[in-house]
Parts: C-alpha cells; structure tokens; sequence
C-alpha cells in the first residue's frame, strides 16, 4: 500500500528591527492562512476590569517578559529538546503507572475537509488510478488540523528557541535545527488534562475568554491533581463542542484560551508539553501589538512544543467518568527532516 502525504511547511516567524524592538502585530506570525470570511467574526469578549489589565499589556512588557522566563542555554548553547528535557526515563514510568483500564483515547480531530471560517486550508484525500492507493495534501499549521508544532516553527526578533539566528535555521530546504525529526522517538509522560469549560459548568468557554494562573490552579484544586515537571498539560476550551453547536467561525480572530501572563507559572511547573483544542492563546491577545504572544513564550522563550488543535471533547468525557484527570500520553510525529511540525494523533491512554 502506498500513502503519500504532502505537509505543505510554512516557516512563520517574527520580524524585528533596531526601531522595533519588540514585535508588532504586522509582523507576528498569522499562523497560517487567513481563511475566508464569509461573516462578519463576532465581538470578542474579553475579561472583565483589572483581570484583563495584567502583564505584560504592551509591545516593550512582552519584550522584558520574554527574557524573564526565557530557558535559552537551560540546557546548553546547542540544546534542541527544550522542555522535553523535563521528559526522564523515571517520568515515563511515572506514566506508564497511569495505565489501569488499558483504553485509549485519540486527540486528533478527523481531517475537515472543506473550506470554512476555521479552516483556510482543507485537507485533500485523492485516490489513484485503481483506487487501492490514495494520496493526502494537508498544510496544516493554522487553526483546523490538530499537529504537533516543532521549535523552528515561530520565531521572536529573528531567533528562534536558544537564541539562533533565523538564517542559519529556516531555510527554503527546511529548519537545519530544532526540526520535527528532533522527535524521532516521540513523547511518552503524564498528560494533564484541564478542564475550562468544565471549571465554570459551562459546555465551552465564548470566544476571547482569558485563561489566567488562578484558572490554572483552581482546576487543580478541584480535580485534585498538580502539575509537576515533566508534564505534559492539555487545555479544554470546548472550541470543538461550540463548533458542533453554532457551527465554523474565525479561530484566528477569537478564541478562548491562555493568556500571556501563564508563561512564568509554566516554566515554574516545569511543563514540559502544552495543547489545547484551539491554538493556544486567547484571541484578541489582550498584549497590544503583539499576536499569538503564548505560541511565542511557549516555543520560542521556553522551548515547549505545542499540540494544537486537538480534539479533547472524548478525553474530557472518560475523564469526568473516571474522575481522575491525569493519563499516559504519547506523541510520535513522523520525524521529517527540517519539519516544522507535524499532523498527529496523540494517545491518552487510561
């Protein structure tokens, strides 16, 4: 049997200046393509009063914050692992010991495949000549397709994770460092799945809904789990349980998730792996000037790869029936040399 799949890689990455210090919306990356606007996006709602005040707010802030938690040279001037560093021998075993039902839930979305508000880019299935073989073509950096982005994805005043330069990485051959093949073995450690939506009894969290640290820590007060190094965390907005109830809209333009102000709680925790069921961030950003500011901490500061996209609406359910919300995770991506990422079906295994 013969499957060809086309990973159309999109090397996305902050522009940066001496009278531009820190990144500015024109240039942070889009994450993708714009998809096509068929409605006007709805309001975004954001955090009421001094909750959505907090740093960093501006532009020069997100600058200063950036060194602040930054894990550049954490693990040596020519690491490429990041936060997966975090992910020990003695981790994975911790994770195994998590397995008791041997039952496994698959996080990976099924591929859209037409073109909607959330979806620029659909996937294409074409069978050949005979019909026993087919062929797939899928640029899935954006907001429709659940993929495990690499460290060489996004980049923050030309540098990308431990500080090298954006010429000597992304490349039109592909990232010479930090690519997906960096990941050949996979991931295997705790997952920790949090529950937003379930933390304030909703189905899904409205679009532009700020996840602050106090969120973060009163879901592990009442699941009754903490995370610890090593971890991977998993972000339950309901963006697949609200698409399911109101249909497609503009993910890029308004979404619930992180806010920037996260990223020191995360290297404090030692997070080793983050994902949510959207991209991560909140959108609007809440940082003036500034887009996808969590995708920039996460990846380029911390060197935390992200899972986004993922479809955690079954996870959420065993989960909430199990009342336990900590699983074996395991992330193979395909190890394509210089990749920025890679489509996967990560495997939450109870």
């Amino acid at each position: 049997m013969r499957t060809c799949l086309l990973a159309c890689v999109v090397l996305l990455g902050f522009v940066g200046s001496r009278a531009n210090v820190a990144v500015r919306a024109q240039d942070a990356p889009s994450h993708g393509p714009s998809a096509p606007q068929t409605a006007a996006p709805a309001p975004a709602i954001l955090s009421p009063g001094a909750a959505a005040a907090r740093l960093p707010t501006t532009a020069d802030e997100f600058d200063r914050y950036f060194t602040q938690v930054s894990n550049w040279g954490r693990w040596g001037a020519n690491d490429e692992r990041g936060a997966a560093n975090l992910i020990t021998d003695a981790k994975g075993k911790q994770a195994a010991a998590l397995v008791r039902l041997g039952r496994a839930v698959g996080l990976a979305h099924s591929p859209l495949t037409t073109k909607e508000l959330d979806n620029a880019s659909p996937f294409e299935h074409t069978m050949n000549r005979g019909f026993s073989t087919d062929t797939y073509r899928v640029s899935y950096h954006g907001y429709a397709h659940s993929h495990l982005d690499a460290l060489c994805h996004i980049l923050y005043k030309d540098q990308t994770y431990n500080g090298y330069a954006r010429a000597e990485v992304n490349t039109e051959s592909g990232c010479t460092k930090l690519g997906v093949q960096t990941f050949r073995n996979g991931y295997v450690t705790r997952g920790v799945l949090m529950d937003m939506a379930r933390l304030k009894s909703l189905p899904y969290l409205e679009p532009g809904t700020p996840i602050f640290v106090e969120d973060l820590e009163a879901w592990e007060k009442r699941a009754g789990v903490k995370v610890g190094p090593g971890d991977a965390l998993l972000i339950r907005t309901g963006r697949w349980a609200r698409r399911a109830a109101v249909g497609p809209w503009n993910v890029g333009q308004n979404a619930a998730g992180l806010h920037a102000s996260t990223a020191a709680w995360l290297k404090a925790r030692g997070v080793a792996l983050i994902g949510s069921d959207a991209a991560l961030d909140v959108v609007p950003s809440l940082v003036t000037g500034i887009n996808l500011p969590v995708h920039t901490l996460a990846i380029t500061a911390l060197g935390i790869n992200i899972l986004d996209n993922q479809d955690l609406e079954a996870l959420g359910e065993l989960a909430f029936a199990q009342k336990r919300w900590e699983f074996m995770l395991t992330v193979a991506p395909v190890p394509v040399t210089g990749g920025t990422g890679f489509p996967v079906n990560a495997l939450a295994t109870y």
